[in-house]
């Protein structure tokens, strides 16, 4: 098989099927193949096979790269200030990297499929350097276990709200999503979007239900259908199920229209942590 790590989706006609039948020739076969029986030749698959998008993949790839150059470009002073203010802030290193879950696509004979993988994502620090990630575990679990009551507004609230690691320009950075300006690097490298779910810690990834891999079933995003029309103020399911929706249902005029929608959430710091 030819790997191919353009982004997007696997069929843009709403959810994909449970079965799907595979071209002839693929490695003797012509029989009907569920996904099941695809996670046998691949367990890392998070999709059946289905018709190939190689049109609309080429395409925004091109535009994740030629926008996240030029941005990187224009925010370069940005980029230098904020890691200036994060050395002074604290001691440890302005950038911090992260093992994550995303999701890459595979190609065959006008098929695709897509495999659940991890690459290091990039961000600005914003917690204490060396930071025990023991009680965003727990808090993880109780969020998905739906232990977490509402917040003081009524709603679940997604992050982790009063964190003692979090630094003074974290606070500020986080508010209006600019620690994660690096993963502009990610975008141009490939293991990330500019629109798609965001990428998960691998011990998150663990604790899914049957059925939320489907969100893997995408190229990792720095914005999406969640930032969007929920953000912190969700709980992990409804988190989950735009996401999903995302994948099922996303275009280009999507991803344009949720980068739309990203500059006025982004300003106004609706629920950011």
């Amino acid at each position: 098989m030819q790997r191919q790590d353009m982004q997007s989706p696997l069929s843009g006609q709403g959810q994909v099927p449970d079965m799907w039948t595979p071209p002839m020739g693929l490695g003797g076969r012509s029989e009907r193949v569920s996904l099941a029986e695809l996670q046998r030749f691949d367990p890392l698959a998070v999709s059946p096979l289905a018709p190939d998008r190689p049109v609309y993949y080429f395409v925004k790839r091109v535009l994740d790269v030629l926008i996240s150059f030029v941005a990187l470009i224009v925010l370069s002073p940005v980029l230098l200030l904020i890691a200036l203010l994060t050395r002074l802030d604290s001691p440890g290193p302005a950038i911090f990297s992260q093992t994550r879950v995303g999701g890459r696509r595979w190609s065959y004979g006008g098929y695709a499929y897509w495999q659940r993988y991890e690459f290091r994502c990039f961000k600005f620090r914003t917690m204490v350097d060396g930071a025990d990630p023991s009680r965003h575990r727990k808090f993880i679990k109780a969020l998905i276990e739906g232990k977490v009551g509402p917040n003081d507004s009524g709603e679940a609230k997604f992050k982790l709200a009063q964190d003692s690691r979090i630094t003074r320009i974290g606070r500020f950075l986080r508010k209006l999503s600019l620690d994660e300006l690096p993963q502009l690097f990610n975008v141009l490298r490939g293991e990330m979007s500019l629109v798609g779910p965001r990428p998960d810690i691998p011990y998150i990834v663990e604790l899914y239900k049957p059925g939320w891999h489907e969100r893997l079933a995408v190229t990792a995003g720095m914005t999406g259908f969640w930032q969007t029309h929920g953000r912190g103020n969700v709980t992990f399911e409804e988190m989950v199920e735009m996401d999903i929706t995302y994948v099922r249902n996303q275009s280009l005029w999507m991803d344009i229209k949720i980068l739309a929608l990203t500059i006025p959430a982004v300003i106004t710091g609706r629920g950011a942590a």
